[in-house]
């Protein structure tokens, strides 16, 4: 490493280490106000699902509200597929989320609130902010993202609602999760 190498990243360091010091308060602040799903069922988007929480702890609004549009389409799909819904129209067109959402709640698979939940983060996303349109200038993305990561947590917490037993994990609804020959659940653990 060259001399100039040396120096451009002991700038950088300095750089992150004083972003990091300055920051640091509104980043517990955020964090402390999503009130998440403490542990969720380990499936595809799980991973997703906690980083969305650090998007939102660490102020990167705009890839919250995008991050937490495609876990909660994510979420709906499996709810879907776990009760034996077809993602399918008779016309053998692809429901959207929305028709997936309303036919779930139609048949009292999830509740109203949990429903209503997901139709806000899946409207949050539609039109300006999908597509990149110039009317993204004008969207609140930290207020839409609170309100997204708040929404969300919603829906994880009915899906993957769960008491403790002798130190064991009880799931509310256990087809959710995916449970192994030896009763072991698949878990993610967001216990920070």
């Amino acid at each position: 490493m060259d001399n100039s190498e040396r120096i451009r990243r002991m700038r950088l360091k300095e750089s992150l280490e004083s972003e990091c010091k300055s920051t640091v308060e509104q980043k517990i602040n955020r964090y402390l106000e999503v009130e998440h799903q403490k542990i969720i069922g380990g499936h595809h988007f799980s991973k997703a699902s906690s980083e969305c929480i650090y998007l939102y702890r660490d102020g990167y609004f705009i890839g919250t509200v995008m991050m937490s549009h495609a876990i909660n389409e994510g979420i709906i799909k499996l709810i879907a597929e776990r009760n034996s819904i077809s993602k399918q129209k008779e016309n053998r067109d692809t429901k959207t989320i929305e028709e997936l959402i309303n036919v779930l709640k139609g048949k009292k698979i999830i509740s109203n609130d949990c429903a209503e939940a997901s139709i806000k983060i899946w409207k949050s996303y539609r039109a300006a902010i999908h597509h990149m349109n110039p009317e993204v200038m004008e969207v609140l993305f930290k207020e839409l993202a609170l309100k997204n990561i708040k929404n969300l947590a919603v829906i994880e917490k009915e899906i993957f609602g769960f008491d403790i037993n002798n130190g064991a994990i009880v799931p509310h609804q256990p087809k959710y999760w995916n449970i192994n020959k030896n009763g072991m659940i698949e878990a993610f653990l967001r216990l920070e």
